[in-house]
């Protein structure tokens, strides 16, 4: 349904604008007249019109930050927890956020709300930013009478994730910047300078040093076979991702990441904390243990870890506790499944599940923070031996001339 914005006077004499969902012009005047707007202007916004003309590359790369989403989900809980309906309270937020995006989600969201859907049953139309962990939430919240409550722990654990997410990304991005610039360095160097000095040597036709011998080869074939040697790579890549996206390839990939040197346990604590948090969130809403873990295995992103969770909840629904089949598992490491054990026996199942969140997102910071302060050096220290390694290729020939002319 097209979205239009439209700026008018209140009842008051005071201006207002907004945006509202209708089927046409026409029809948008018609709902501004029975609110009790007189449009004065009524423009169709550039969402709507995208979403007629189809896919664009735009839309395609359109997302709503998730700090975005966390704050307007705090100020929705604060809306209701005053006892503001939930439309008046919707229509707040769309008038107060920034995102373009979110604005067009949210009119819609109370376009259907006010029609009698349920707020749940609305976030549902929109998967791609408000997922299932997000959507039985507040179904829960709704059937509770505390949704108030609810939105304030889907703040909180939005914020939690994208904090989570924000310190592993920033961690890792001035190593990956170092190795992209240093490698096109290289590559300039190889296929640029080494050449035009290195022709020196090849027309004197004296035998040169095995190290000048090894760098004028690599030099030649980067100059001359860099495009393959792009493409190839090129190709890999795409070939390992569409791979990847197999079932097979998906869990021999999940597999590998767990596995991995050095970085395969941080995969495994980031998985854990997220899958302790997110428990413990829903648990505390009011979601029972079953429910929540089918929740929670399509949350975690890893179809190993999804495996040792749907393991789990078929031992649960056979009588079982959680903590032993996630610890045959081999996934959950043994403080975990200990805390876990706990919380079971003491009725606190999800306050140890958020302890144990918050030590695992703490070791994460501590993992990632330690990997950046050794890959820093490591790298300097490559990139010194391979530009050493340049220079005395091209030192050794002009000693063994400088010997000769003597």
């Amino acid at each position: 349904m097209p979205v239009y914005a439209y700026s008018g006077l209140s009842p008051q004499g005071k201006s207002v604008s907004g945006i509202v969902d209708a089927e046409n012009p026409r029809v948008a005047r018609q709902k501004l007249r029975k609110s009790g707007v007189y449009p004065t202007a009524l423009n169709e916004t550039e969402g709507a019109q995208s979403r007629r003309e189809g896919p664009t590359i735009r839309r395609s790369f359109e997302r709503v930050n998730p700090q975005d989403l966390a704050v307007m989900t705090r100020q929705l809980s604060t809306l209701v927890g005053a006892g503001l309906p939930l439309v008046e309270s919707i229509g707040a937020l769309v008038e107060q956020v920034d995102s373009d995006r979110l604005k067009r989600i949210l009119s819609h969201i109370r376009e259907l709300v006010t029609e009698g859907t349920s707020l749940a049953d609305a976030l549902g139309q929109h998967p791609r930013v408000f997922g299932d962990l997000y959507v039985n939430m507040v179904r829960a919240g709704e059937a509770s009478g505390a949704l108030d409550v609810v939105l304030l722990r889907l703040a909180d654990y939005t914020e939690a994730t994208a904090r989570l997410r924000s310190k592993v990304r920033k961690a890792l991005t001035y190593p990956i910047f170092m190795v992209v610039v240093g490698t096109l360095i290289l590559f300039f160097l190889l296929t640029y300078v080494v050449p035009k000095v290195t022709r020196i040597f090849t027309d004197t036709k004296q035998v040169l040093p095995l190290a000048t011998r090894i760098l004028i080869g690599t030099s030649n074939f980067l100059a001359e076979w860099w495009w393959l040697f792009l493409a190839g790579a090129v190709l890999a890549g795409v070939g390992l991702r569409a791979y990847a996206r197999t079932p097979s390839g998906r869990i021999v990939s999940d597999r590998w990441k767990l596995r991995a040197p050095v970085f395969g346990k941080l995969a495994q604590k980031i998985a854990v904390a997220r899958f302790a948090r997110t428990l413990s969130t829903l648990l505390r809403s009011g979601i029972g243990l079953l429910p929540s873990l089918d929740i929670v295995k399509n949350i975690v992103d890893n179809r190993i870890v999804f495996q040792a969770i749907e393991d789990a909840r078929d031992a649960i629904r056979e009588g079982q506790p959680i903590a032993p089949p996630l610890k045959r598992s081999g996934i959950f490491p043994p403080l975990m499944t200990h805390m876990i054990a706990v919380g079971e026996r003491s009725g606190q199942l999800e306050d140890m599940l958020a302890k144990a969140a918050d030590g695992y997102e703490d070791e994460v910071d501590t993992t990632v923070s330690t990997l950046t302060t050794l890959l820093e050096p490591i790298m300097i220290l490559v990139m010194g031996a391979t530009v050493l390694f340049i220079v005395l290729a091209i030192l050794l020939p002009i000693f063994q001339m400088s010997q000769i002319v003597h």
